[in-house]
């Protein structure tokens, strides 16, 4: 069965985000489409997600030296277990839809924390003698962005990395297929705003059909 990872990095559902209405009728479109397919539910804002800090650092110096799992503190043990269960609830799925604003030029830092979690070697990339290679080429992904302002041209695309950000990394992880969703221009256009969500929700709902 396929399974699909719903990933969403926002406080605010879908009647006061952008990016949360617009990632609400793609999942449900798609939900339509593809009645079989597993489909789960990460909100990021929910979800136990330890930083990678010096617990993490030592519980993995440990294990990589030898040790067993039971020579870990209770604190290693926690963190380090957290990760692997992200981890590897990221490479049993076969797709990603990531939903984030743009924050600040960027997403939301538990988007960040999250990348963290599953950029692991072994797991979905490994080093070789000609550099690191991605392990996950038989995934998809999209990401849904919501932008206040106009970005896709102009001056002002170089200052978007949030989208940038999570292409390099699925890259890195060897996804061949990484699309954008974007909706943009709500903010700098608040008379347009109803009519540039309405398009990007139709625009979901037919890309939903065919992800």
């Amino acid at each position: 069965m396929t399974k699909v990872l719903y990933i969403t990095a926002h406080p605010h559902d879908d009647t006061q985000s952008y990016s949360m209405a617009v990632g609400k009728a793609f999942i449900e479109s798609y939900k339509e489409a593809n009645p079989d397919h597993d489909i789960v539910n990460v909100d990021l804002y929910k979800e136990n997600i330890p930083p990678i800090d010096v617990d993490v650092f030592s519980g993995w110096g440990k294990l990589q030296s030898g040790k067993g799992f039971e020579e870990l503190s209770s604190e290693e043990k926690t963190k380090v277990e957290r990760l692997s269960e992200l981890c590897e609830q990221f490479i049993s799925a076969d797709k990603y839809i990531f939903v984030t604003p743009l924050w600040n030029f960027s997403f939301p830092p538990v988007m960040k924390a999250y990348i963290d979690s599953v950029a692991v070697a072994g797991k979905t990339f490994k080093y070789t003698e000609h550099g690191p290679i991605g392990l996950l080429t038989d995934k998809k992904a999209l990401h849904i962005q919501a932008r206040g302002g106009i970005y896709s041209e102009g001056p002002a695309a170089q200052m978007e990395m949030g989208h940038r950000y999570l292409d390099i990394m699925m890259q890195f992880f060897g996804v061949p297929s990484f699309e954008g969703l974007f909706v943009e221009g709500h903010a700098a256009l608040p008379d347009k705003a109803q009519e540039i969500k309405e398009n990007a929700i139709a625009r979901a709902k037919d890309l939903a059909q065919t992800f």
